[in-house]
This record gives C-alpha cells, structure tokens and sequence, in this order.
C-alpha cells in the first residue's frame, strides 16, 4: 500500500472480486463520459479545427456575412461581392501575399470523360480564381492545380478534380490526369487532382468535386454569366496575409472602399440610390480569421451544439453521483476491512489515496469504453443532421485532441465522484468499527448518500423538463402547417440544365419531362419548379402600379418560384381567390402571377382587392408587368426558417417570358427558366411500393420525402 503500483494492483485485485459493481460503474460512466465526447467530437470538427492547409493562421477572411443574392443590394455585414468589386477590394490589400475569390454557393454540373463514359456524372462545382489553391497553400495529390495563367479568358480550359472523386467515381486510375472531360457541354482538360483530405475553403456537406477557373464560368453560363455584373453578390474572398504584417486598420480602409463603390460603382438601379446612400453608415466590412475556412457550419450548428455539450454534461454529473453512490455504499460494506487497515498503521492519506486510484480507474475504464459510444454517437448524430448528404467530411475517429479530452474528462470525473467517497472511508472509528458497531461512518454515508440522491434528482428533473420541452417544439415542428400537403409528396432536386438550352429547347423538354413523370407508376401528378420548398429561393423588390415606389429595406420585397400549370395543385397549395395556372398561360400571353396571402398583407390595404392589380420587379419602370390572378395559402420554404410566418411570396408561370430591357433583368429571366425542383404526388396505394424508385438521369440530384 505504499505506492501507487500497489495501489493498482490492490484496485484490480477488487474489481475482480465485484464484477458486477465494476460493471456497472463502468458502463454508467462510459454513457456520461461517451456523450460528453461524442458532443466535444463535433465541436472540435466544426468550431476549433484548421482547414488541411499549410499555415492556416495567416488566412483571413475578407467580410464575414452570408446573407445576399445575386440580385445584389446592401448587405449591412458583407460578405459576399461581385467580381468587379473583389478587383476593386483586392487591390487595397497589400498585408496580403495572395488573394482568392471563389463561388459561395454550389452547383452541380454533368461531368464524363470524353471517349470513356457515355453518361455524365453529377459532380458539385466551385469556380474560383487561379490564386486559389496557392492562397490556401495546398499541393497537388497528381498533376498540377491550376495558377493565374489557367484564370485567363483565353486560357484553355482546365479543371481540377476532387481526391474522393477521383477515387470514387474514376477509381484512382492515374491517366485521368491529362485527360478532357466534357463539362456542362464543353471540353476541359483535368490537369490534376487535390490532395487526399482537402474538401475546399469551407466545412459543409456535399463539397466540391470538381473546381474550375473563375475566367470559364462565362462560357458555362452563357449569357447568364454573372462574372462582369456589378450587382451580382456571389463570390467570397479569402487572403493570406504576408510574414510580418498585420490586419491592423484594413477593415476601416476597406469599409470606406466598400461605401465608395456602392455611391459610384455598384451599378444598382437609379431608384434604389436614394436609399443606398442612405443606409451606407450600416455598410461594414470586417476582416476575420479564416484558418478554420468560412464558418457556415460553425454559425448554424455552433449554438445547439454548445446546448448538447451543456445536457451532456448534466447526464455526465447524474453519471458520476450515481457511481458516487455506489462507492459509498461499497464503502459501508467494507468499513471493517478500512478499520482493519487503520488499526494496523495504515494513514488517511494512503486511505484516500487508495480509494481515488480506485475511482480514477473506474473512470478510465469508463472512458474507454465512452470513447466507443462517442463514436458511435457522433455517427448517428451526424446521420439524423446530414440524412441527405452524400459525403460529409467529418471524421468521427478521435483525434488527439479528443483523446486528450477525454483522458482528462475521465479523470476530473473519476476525482469528482471519488473524492466524498475517499474522504468518508478515513473517518472510520477503529474500535467501533471492530465492534461491529459503525454507526458514526454510516451516519455520515447515509447523509452524504441522500445528498447525491437529492443532487441527481434535481439534476434528473431538469433534464426531463428540457427534453420534454424539446419533444414538444419538435412535436409542433414536425406536425406544423406548412401551407401545402406533406403526405405522399416526394421532392425531387434537379440539376440545372446546361446554359446552351435555348427557351424553345427547354419549353418542349420540359413538357417532355411533366408528361414523363406523370406516367410514372404510383405517380398521381407532379409539377416543375425553379425552387421546390426545401430550398432557399429567390427575392426581389416589389413595385405596385399606383403605389408609391417602394423603398429599399426588408419590408419592400417578396421571394418568387417560377412553377409549372400544375405544380401548385400537385403540391397541394389551396387557392383562395381567383384561379390556378392554366396552359393558357403561356409565351403568347401577357404575364400573369400568384401571390400568396402575406403578400396581399404586406402591399396592399385592408379591403383593397389584389385580383387584376399589376405588380413589377426592383424598379418603377416596370410596375406593370404581372397581372395577379390568383391568392395561394401562405406556405413555409425552408430558406425562410420553418419556424417563422411564411414570407410574402408570389408565383410565375414557367411557360412565360417577360421582355425586360435592361441587361441584369434579361439574366435574371433566363436562368429563372432552369427548373431545380420537382415535387410527385403519390397515390396512396403506390407510396410504399414505390418508395425506393430513384431518377437515374444524371441531372439527379437527390429525392427527399416530405
């Protein structure tokens, strides 16, 4: 008993003897300490972790807001820009050696290998500039990546694939290097592959596949190519700063670049100016630490998983009283052994010394085993977020970081638990304890045991109280009304057709496809969509034929879906006034829309009648474009927040085309005209036999059940 390898031994030797208590002590702790680690897994992933890059402390993030468009206008906290204003920005940044813009949001594009595939692979794309890959410091797995020479309108086209992809979808083989694959149509040469373990600038599900020069996105968009827009937000910039230098002052240099811009350069109609001079004290850009790379997934998730880590926590502290109890409970069993111990010599100190050995075993026998249910855990909570993804690129295996943590969680809990028990076993009486009495050390048990008891039922209620209110606010989540119909509705996310269609190309293949997907088995109706509703969609200023014109600020606009005849009834949308879509509303009519009920709320008065008004988009001049002939039901898109009202909204007719003049309206109209979504109304016989039916076209995206 004089040192601590004596003491391990002395400790194992009781395990052995209570296996049962050993157990139990183990197992209960394993679920504490496990979820606590699962918990500190993904906060380590998605708050604390480096992008695999060299040097990630000298990258920096230039702005650090999400919320824009392409449609463009003040963002208060910016964070997205256009090319022209990344030229603009870029050049007031010498602290950095190199700076990069690249795509903020993901498109997926058809991929095969020329002379080798007959059909296309769906791959997520990012366009980027040449600086890219150098900016962020990363190597080449094979070949090369590309460089400012590649980021050239007149360069030969040349793009870079994925590691995963590469070993997925073209299963390593090495002469995909040099190889060209036909891109949305076009030919690009694969000049090399991204190293293993890279997945790009920002921590998100589903990354880029594929990465392609920033100077090639107007050949793939055509004449939707948003490179030269002014006003088009949709690129982020991130710099590597230079040895030595500092941050220090670029972000009011660069706020003041930003306001001159907007008054001289913004290209912004001349209607909205009024009000962007006006809002310009609210225009801040901020430089921000990107070592991490763009925290998307930390804003999102960081919350509610410092909410998890603080229940597990309480389930870790429920786990270590109970242990505790059971420690007393062993101690009053063996307060005569203690009492031997001590009438032949033995110290507290080594008393307490021996029972702590035997608690901090305890709890690192439970923190092995909780490092396998930590897995486990995050696995699962990891499937439950991201049921929908394809690829996620967090790693559930503990890292050292995490081991260390959970080394060090089960030791402060294996004290924790351990010490009141340590501390009671050296306040045995010897003689009385030899006698058979002990009722001074039970005494003292007995209250120190009806204290945990207390602790872990407070503790208990709190936890049920919490969860019971979670499941509630679940509960009306999950079974709120969303506007439209849920039951036997399926959602189909489509890729965009390449930018080569032509209108007429699209009209007759889209009449093709609704006719297809109608005759399907099981298939009762289906209708097609720009957005289908589990996705963001767009928004715009709203102009009133004989209303003031609107100002620019949140309560001015309205999101819009451009949607098939039949997509709001196959959604199960009511109308409330007026009527539906028709195939009469088509190229050879004037434009026609439908507003739903917070759209009537928002732009017209109590009692004024919205039926045949006119509406237009951004600007005056076009106050009279949309007849609205129809009111839909108000209903929920997830872009919105499930759990806010529905947002004012109205609905064009795919088979429409509006002839704007200005340039960014006639883009804005043409890409509009790429469906993305597609909801089937299943019959009810046909649901459940059909349920595993899946597109096999490569314009497949994914199939989401609603």
């Amino acid at each position: 008993m004089q040192s601590l390898p004596g003491n391990f031994r002395y400790a194992l030797r009781q395990f052995r003897l209570s296996p049962v208590f050993t157990a139990a002590a183990v197992l209960t702790l394993a679920l504490g300490i496990g979820g606590t680690t699962a918990i500190f897994t993904l906060i380590h992933a998605v708050m604390l972790r480096s992008l695999p890059v060299s040097d990630p402390g000298r990258l920096y993030r230039v702005g650090e807001g999400d919320e824009c468009c392409v449609e463009g206008g003040p963002q208060d906290r910016w964070g997205l820009f256009s090319f022209p204003l990344y030229e603009r920005l870029k050049a007031e940044t010498p602290e950095f050696e190199e700076v990069t813009a690249f795509q903020a949001g993901r498109w997926r594009m058809g991929v095969r290998r020329q002379g080798a595939e007959s059909v296309a692979h769906s791959l997520r794309s990012e366009y980027a500039t040449g600086t890219y890959f150098s900016t962020l410091g990363v190597r080449a797995f094979g070949g090369r990546l590309f460089t400012p020479d590649d980021d050239k309108p007149a360069a030969p086209p040349v793009a870079v694939l994925s590691h995963r992809v590469w070993q997925t979808a073209y299963a390593s083989d090495p002469s995909v290097v040099g190889s060209t694959f036909v891109v949305e149509g076009h030919p690009l040469a694969v000049i090399g592959v991204a190293p293993a373990g890279f997945f790009g600038e920002t921590l998100e599900s589903d990354p880029p596949d594929i990465w392609v020069p920033l100077q090639q996105e107007p050949m793939m968009n055509a004449e939707g190519s948003l490179l030269r827009q002014p006003v088009s937000a949709w690129l982020r910039m991130i710099g590597r700063l230079r040895p030595g230098a500092s941050i220090d002052g670029m972000a009011p240099r660069l706020t003041g670049v930003l306001r001159q811009w907007l008054q001289n350069d913004s290209g912004y109609p001349a209607n909205w100016m009024a009000d962007v001079i006006r809002l310009l004290p609210k225009q801040v850009l901020n430089v921000v630490p990107a070592g991490a790379g763009v925290a998307v997934m930390k804003e999102e998730y960081g919350r509610s998983l410092q909410i998890l880590l603080s229940v597990c926590g309480l389930v870790l502290l429920i786990a270590c009283s109970n242990v505790a109890n059971l420690l007393l409970a062993r101690g009053v069993a063996r307060r005569g052994q203690t009492a031997v111990r001590l009438a032949v010599g033995a110290t507290p100190r080594q008393i307490v010394m021996q029972a702590l050995t035997e608690s901090v075993l305890l709890a690192i026998g439970g923190g092995i085993v909780g490092l396998l249910v930590a897995m486990a855990a995050a696995r699962l909570l990891l499937a439950l977020a991201f049921h929908s993804s394809h690829f996620l690129p967090i790693s559930t295996a503990p890292s050292l970081t995490v081991l260390a943590f959970a080394f060090g969680l089960a030791l402060v809990t294996g004290i924790i638990f351990g010490a009141a028990p340590a501390w009671l076993a050296t306040r045995t009486d010897p003689a009385e304890a030899l006698r058979g009495s002990g009722r001074g050390t039970q005494d003292r048990s007995g209250f120190a045991r009806k204290a945990l008891l207390v602790v872990q039922a407070t503790l208990s209620v709190v936890l049920v109280a919490g969860a019971t209110m979670l499941a509630r606010s679940l509960n009306k989540l999950e079974h709120q009304d969303f506007g439209y119909q849920v039951q036997n509705r399926v959602e189909v996310s489509m890729n965009r057709l390449p930018a080569t269609y032509t209108q007429p190309q699209l009209a007759s293949l889209y009449r093709q496809l609704e006719d297809h997907l109608n005759h399907l088995p099981g298939v009762q109706g289906s209708g097609l969509a720009l957005y289908n509703p589990l996705t963001d969609n767009w928004g715009e200023l709203i102009m009133v034929a004989g209303h003031p014109p609107a100002k620019l600020n949140e309560q001015a606009g309205a999101s819009w879906d451009r949607v098939s005849a039949n997509y709001l009834q196959n959604l199960g949308m009511p109308i409330l006034r007026g009527r539906a879509f028709t195939a009469a509303d088509n190229e050879t009519t004037a434009p026609v829309a439908i507003v739903n009920e917070a759209f009537v709320k928002r732009f017209f008065k109590s009692g004024e009648d919205p039926l045949d008004q006119h509406f237009g988009l951004d600007v005056p001049e076009y106050a009279g474009t949309f007849r609205i002939v129809g009111v839909v039901r108000d209903a929920k898109f997830a872009g919105g927040g499930l759990r806010r009202p529905a947002r004012p909204m109205f609905y064009v007719p795919l088979a429409q085309t509006v002839n704007y003049p200005d340039e960014l309206m006639k883009k804005i109209e043409l890409v509009s005209h790429f469906i993305g979504g597609v909801p089937l109304h299943w019959r009810n016989d046909a649901r459940n036999r059909y349920a595993p039916w899946r597109p096999r076209s490569p314009a497949h995206q994914d199939v989401r059940g609603t």
